[in-house]
């Protein structure tokens, strides 16, 4: 699986409210319309910025403060195609997963805004093409890059039934 967008840098301790205000969660559950209030509060301009396959990329606790779902749908409705992250909150990522959002732990000090990206889930490794550097992530295991491809956790068990990740 093979990613390629620009980076949007943020910082450390982005919660839920920063990625998807409440103000919106309780007004629509339009994914479509959330997504375009993805990142609005940090940056207002956000989502007439960014291309389909671009990359959102943070310092560490991405995604604290809330267990809701609408954070990793918002941004993948957004059609960024990963988040790239120091650390993530452990929630966040369990419910990116789940929603079919990539989610990859590597050191961000490296990336900078506007930065060119390819990131191999495979291989495992971030390519950042405007620096000409390469940077190891932590592997995500086979059975999550499995629920990626097909789409997230639902989606999967439609394809393969109950609990089949082979």
């Amino acid at each position: 699986m093979l990613l390629k967008g620009k980076a949007f840098k943020f910082g450390n301790d982005i919660n839920t409210d920063y990625i998807i205000s409440g103000k919106y969660k309780f007004k629509t559950l339009d994914m479509n319309e959330l997504a375009k209030h993805v990142m609005e509060d940090l940056d207002p301009n956000f989502y007439e910025k960014i291309h389909e396959g671009d990359m959102i990329v943070a310092g560490t606790n991405f995604g604290c403060g809330s267990s809701r779902e609408q954070a990793p749908l918002a941004i993948k409705y957004a059609k960024i195609s990963c988040v790239l992250a120091s650390s993530f909150a452990r929630i966040f990522y369990r419910n990116a997963i789940n929603t079919g959002l990539p989610v990859i732990e590597c050191d961000t000090s490296k990336i900078d805004a506007e930065d060119l990206l390819e990131v191999d889930l495979q291989k495992g490794i971030v390519y950042n093409k405007t620096k000409s550097i390469e940077i190891p992530v932590t592997p995500l295991p086979d059975v999550m890059i499995k629920i990626l491809k097909d789409g997230g956790l639902i989606d999967h068990f439609k394809k393969h039934g109950d609990f089949n990740f082979e």
